[in-house]
Order: C-alpha cells, then sequence, then structure tokens
C-alpha cells in the first residue's frame, strides 16, 4: 500500500512523455519552413516579440481555411502558453515580457489546418550588453550622406504595426550613443514615428543612434530597442532626374529625321550608378550603329558645380528616316538606379499641314492692298472725293436753303495794298469767277465788284462773311509783312478805334509820301483796312470759334525766310490744312509752253488750262469748296460720310 503514490508518479510521468513525443512526432509531419532568415536580438530586461509568416497568402488561404497556431520550446518540446508577466501568446506572435538570458533559442511554430500542417523556427539571440557602452550589443549599419540632410530609420517598425493592430499606444525616443536627443529644429528632427532627420550632416555624425519604443502590454510596462551604427560617406549619388523628354507629343513630318535627346541629372558626388537608356513598350533600343534607321548615341558626361553638384548623363535617339510606325507610340527615357527607376516619354504624331505660309501670305497681300489703298487715296483724295460728289450727289443735301447767299468770300488783295500787281486783279476779278461762277456753278462775293457803294467797311467784310460757307484768304508773299497783322487772334469789335486810325492815315498818307520820297512804299503809307479786317475776321471764327472754313490760296511762292514773317495764326493753319498754290499751276503751264512749237497751240493751250475745272490747282479749289447737292434729302439719306 506504501508503494502506491510511488507508481502513480511514474504512470503520470510516462504518459507526459508519450504525449510530448507524440507531439514532436506529429510536428515532424508538418511541412517544414525551416528557421527564419532573420533573428530576434534582444538584452535581458527588455521585450522581446517572436512573429511567424506562416500566416501568409503564400502558406495558404487564411482568409477562408481555418487554423490553430501552437508555439513550442524547441529546447524541450512544450507546449508554450501565457505566463503572467513572462510570456504572452497571441496567435503567430510570441512576446516575451521581460526577457531572460535563459529565454535564448530557437522556438517552433505549428500551424494547423484541416487538411495541413505547416512547421517554422524563429530564433532569439539574448546577449549582455557592452560594459560602458549605451545601446544594444547588435547594431543596424546605416549611411548618411555629408554635406546634405538626410535622415535615419528605426527598425523597429514590425512592433509598432502589431501594437497599433493591438490598439496599445507607443512612443518612439532616440539617443546618440548616452544622450538623448530632442526633437528641436536646429539639428534633429523626429520626422515620423520611426525617422530621425539629421541636418547638413557631417563627419560628427558618424555614430551610434539608439530608437527605443515604450508601451504596456498585457499590464506590463516595458520597452524594445535597437541601435544604429550610423557612418558618414562623402561619394553619394541620389534621386535621378529626367529633364528631358517631357511627357507630351511632338509633331513630325513622316520621312524627315528627327532627334531626341534623353537627358538625366543624378545630384551627388563622385561616381553614380545610373543606367539611362532608350525603349519602347516592348523592347529596348540597344543599337548604336548610324547605318540603322534608329539608334542611340551616349553623349560625354557634363559635371555641374555650384549649389546642387551632380552629373548630367544624356543619351540621343535618333531616327534618320520618320516612318508610319514610328509614329501614336511611346519612346521611354529610363534611369535605372539603387532608388528606383525613373522615366519620362514622348510620342510621336503627324505634324499638321503648315498653314502659315498661306495665313501669311493671305495677310501679305491684305497689307500689300492696304497700303496700295492708303497711298493711292493720299494721292488722289481730291479726284476720288469730287467723283463721288458727282457720281452721287443725292447724298448730300442742298446747302442754298442754309441761309447764307454766298458759297465762298473772296478775302483778295486791294488796289494799293502791299503786293498787289495786275496778275493778281486780274486772277481774282476775271480768273477765278469765270471758273468757280460760270463753270462750276459756285456763287462768290468779291470786294470791289460785289460791295454797295457807300456801305461802310466794318459792316460790308462782317455781313458778308457772315453771309458767306467759305472764305477764300488770297495772299502773297509780302500780304502779311505789315506790323499789324501781328496780333491775329484778337476779336474784330476791338479794331473799331483802330480803323479810325487807318483812315486818318490814308488822308496823311500823301504827305507822308511826299516827305519819305518816291522810294519804297511803306505800310504806313499805303494801309488795307479791308484785308486787315477781312484777315482778323477769318482767323476769329475759324480758330476759336470754328463756324468758318477758311481756305488758303497761295498766289506766289513762299520762301522759308517770308514764313517765318507770317502771322502765327497763318503759319498754324497752312500747317494744319495746306494751302491750293496758284504758282505751281503757273508753273506747270510754263514748262508746257517750252514744249509748244507753234505759238498758236501755246496761247489756245495756256487759255484752255487757266480756265478748265479739271486742273489740279482748280479740283483743289472744288474739293474745299461746299458740296453743291442736286436735290433736298430726307435726314435719314445722308447718313453715309460726308466726305
Amino acid at each position: 500500500m506504501r508503494q502506491t503514490p510511488t507508481i502513480r508518479s511514474l504512470l503520470f510521468f510516462f504518459g507526459l512523455y508519450g504525449i510530448c513525443s507524440g507531439l514532436l512526432q506529429d510536428a515532424d509531419n508538418c511541412t517544414n519552413y525551416r528557421l527564419q532568415f532573420e533573428n530576434v536580438f534582444s538584452v535581458p530586461g527588455e521585450m522581446a516579440m517572436l512573429n511567424s509568416t506562416l500566416v501568409s497568402p503564400d502558406v495558404f488561404d487564411f482568409n477562408t481555411v481555418p487554423y490553430n497556431i501552437t508555439w513550442l520550446d524547441s529546447k524541450t518540446g512544450e507546449e508554450i502558453s501565457n505566463q503572467t508577466g513572462r510570456v504572452l501568446v497571441r496567435g503567430e506572435t510570441l512576446w516575451f515580457l521581460k526577457v531572460t538570458l535563459d529565454d535564448s533559442g530557437e522556438y517552433v511554430t505549428i500551424l494547423r489546418t484541416p487538411s495541413r500542417c505547416y512547421r517554422q523556427a524563429t530564433k532569439l539571440v539574448v546577449d549582455l550588453p557592452f560594459p560602458g557602452e549605451c545601446g544594444r550589443p547588435h547594431k543596424s549599419p546605416q549611411i548618411l550622406t555629408k554635406g546634405i540632410n538626410d535622415k535615419l530609420s528605426c527598425p523597429l517598425k514590425n512592433y509598432i504595426y502589431k501594437l497599433d493592430s493591438y490598439s496599445v499606444s507607443s512612443s518612439l525616443t532616440w539617443h546618440r550613443g548616452c544622450e538623448p536627443i530632442l526633437n528641436e529644429m536646429d539639428k534633429y528632427i523626429y520626422l515620423s514615428r520611426t525617422m530621425l532627420l539629421i541636418n547638413n550632416v557631417d563627419a560628427k555624425n558618424n555614430h551610434n543612434y539608439t530608437c527605443t519604443l515604450n508601451f504596456t502590454l498585457a499590464g506590463i510596462t516595458g520597452s524594445v530597442s535597437e541601435t544604429i551604427n550610423a557612418w558618414v560617406r562623402e561619394e553619394h549619388s541620389m534621386v535621378p532626374q529626367v529633364h528631358e523628354p517631357t511627357n507630351g507629343t511632338i509633331s513630325a513630318q513622316i520621312g524627315s529625321n528627327f532627334s531626341q535627346l534623353c537627358s538625366v541629372f543624378v545630384p551627388g558626388v563622385g561616381l553614380s550608378f545610373v543606367d539611362v537608356f532608350w525603349c519602347t513598350k516592348s523592347e529596348i533600343i540597344h543599337s548604336i550603329d548610324p547605318a540603322d534607321r534608329v539608334y542611340t548615341t551616349n553623349q560625354p558626361l557634363r559635371y555641374q558645380d555650384g549649389p546642387i553638384k551632380g552629373v548630367w548623363l544624356e543619351v540621343l535617339l535618333t531616327f534618320s528616316e520618320l516612318t508610319k510606325e514610328d509614329f501614336n507610340i511611346s519612346f521611354t527615357c529610363q534611369a535605372q538606379s539603387g532608388h528606383g527607376h525613373f522615366q519620362a516619354y514622348f510620342t510621336l504624331v503627324p505634324a499638321d499641314p503648315n498653314i502659315l505660309i498661306p495665313i501669311g501670305s493671305l495677310f501679305g497681300c491684305v497689307m500689300v492692298f492696304f497700303i496700295i489703298s492708303v497711298i493711292i487715296y493720299y494721292m488722289f483724295k481730291v479726284d476720288i472725293v469730287l467723283c463721288f460728289r458727282r457720281v452721287f450727289p443725292v447724298l448730300y443735301t442742298n446747302k442754298d436753303m442754309d441761309g447764307r447767299l454766298y458759297d465762298a468770300y473772296v478775302a483778295c488783295l486791294q488796289p494799293c495794298a502791299i503786293g498787289f500787281s495786275e496778275e493778281v486783279e486780274t486772277f481774282t476779278l476775271h480768273t477765278l469767277p469765270r471758273v468757280l461762277e460760270k463753270a462750276c456753278g459756285y456763287k462768290l462775293f468779291i470786294a470791289g465788284r460785289d460791295c454797295v457803294p457807300g456801305e461802310a467797311i466794318v459792316d460790308s467784310v462782317e455781313e458778308n462773311i457772315q453771309a458767306s460757307r467759305r472764305l477764300l484768304l488770297l495772299y502773297t508773299a509780302s500780304t502779311f509783312s505789315s506790323k499789324r497783322h501781328t496780333s491775329s487772334t484778337s476779336s474784330p469789335s476791338s479794331n473799331n478805334n483802330n480803323l479810325s486810325k487807318n483812315n486818318n492815315s490814308e488822308d496823311n498818307g500823301e504827305s507822308k509820301t511826299g516827305e519819305g520820297g518816291s522810294g519804297g512804299r511803306s505800310e504806313e503809307v499805303y494801309p488795307d483796312t479791308r484785308q486787315h479786317l477781312e484777315f482778323l475776321l477769318a482767323m476769329h471764327k475759324t480758330l476759336l470759334e470754328g463756324s468758318l472754313k477758311v481756305v488758303l490760296v497761295e498766289l506766289e511762292e513762299i520762301t522759308s525766310a517770308q514764313l517765318a514773317l507770317f502771322p502765327e495764326s497763318v503759319r498754324h493753319l497752312r500747317k494744319k490744312q495746306g494751302a491750293v498754290c496758284w504758282w505751281k499751276e503757273q508753273r506747270m503751264r510754263q514748262r508746257r509752253r517750252t514744249c509748244m512749237t507753234r505759238r498758236e497751240d501755246e496761247e489756245k493751250g495756256e487759255r484752255d488750262t487757266q480756265l478748265s475745272p479739271s486742273s489740279r490747282f482748280w479740283k483743289e479749289i472744288r474739293y474745299y469748296m461746299p458740296v453743291r447737292g442736286k436735290r433736298a434729302v430726307y435726314p435719314e439719306r445722308t447718313a453715309l460720310l460726308n466726305l
């Protein structure tokens, strides 16, 4: 009876041994994925996470197939279960909440489905920290580039993702050696949960950096750390930048030659390990032989100094002759480096017909036509306007009903006035009326011919100018030499006192002549009161009131010196609208006279030219004269431009 407890103990031991042997034997029949390539490193006192990769679509469809996971200790063959404060099993993840040196070893994951079984081992390596050194014995190497802003990446991303899946909050801190790194803007910046940005990397950044993740799991607060061995290098190449082509379409003519440059800039210092080439959607363009229709040419390297150092890599794609098969497909420039694949493309499309040539030709023809039209108009403006008046008289109203008696007031030189001659008298009293009145039908007022005897000069001049539609101002080179014309724009009424003085001067003129001798004729001796008043009234009405149009008729050629002595108002009016020159008509007649052989033909031709309304001089006079409409019309019929 005393041996019964001993027998029971032996039976329990053999039963437990059989169960463990069965588990291990069953595990041996599973598909073995062997030991994971990456080990898990830790130090005593920290937490450690072992994660199986069997729950993966590469192994089985875990979304639709049910499964269960068992963790085994390879040293004892026992199944691992939760231990408060020590071990936590959560599916494919095994947590050590407080690592010890005895925890170092391999741990086996057994995953069973209704039809299959899978096995995988994960190794946990527990090391003691080096004496006097902050950080972990196992270090992950990372490279920093000198002279730029670079970053370190904490290797604890898997821990953060797993804790996030548990909805467990965590915080990450950084240390440089034993010194904590604050999130400050001058040198170090916490760029994200796992990234540390280092501004302007230099040789001092050759150091160990430790990232520590702090969290609370299963009621236990702990941490896990990783140490990075950062070393700074000077030679580097950054992300390639493809500048050409520009991801667009290019127009080209079929049959023409074409070339496009692939231009890639690689920022950095030293050698750049970047491969640049051209390709289409289906193949790489390998040919470098210019004898081929399509080939590439590597351009010499161009190194760039300055704020951004780097090298330009360029490959030229050449088509000796474009064919239809080259159009509407993309030609891609590829730049491959350790930073990834970067590309840009262009697509050839048939060029549209060149419409610039016909448009340019049309525009040129229009411009030439416009310029010729303007030149013709300015050369033959008078003839065009007179022809329009003759052909379309109904477009002009009859001026006979405007209350004015005369078409023009002729302001001419009077006998004994300065510049008066028989030629002037003949032109004024004979030639002018015969052409304008008899041939053209105009009605003129000519002083000395149409004046009422005994009528006062002031009344005669003012009333008849008021009753006229135009004023023909006839003058010679010496017409405006009198000092009385210096005040050309003064009001006529202000000159009434001057008229009495002028009359007195006329009474005393003869005695002054005797005293002055029979030599030159003085303006004080033979003043022309009527001419002076006509001039003042004409300038006042045309320049100040704008109620009268003055036509300047130049009887003699005027030199620049003589023109400088003219009143300012006359010079202004002459510059503004010009003058009709009788002396040009005379000069042309003299030229024609030299070509005449018979005297009878000469006299006949001279008379015909003088009195012909179709001569240039008389056309210009008629151009400035008022339009004589054939009949009165309604106002709406005169809407066209009054030429």
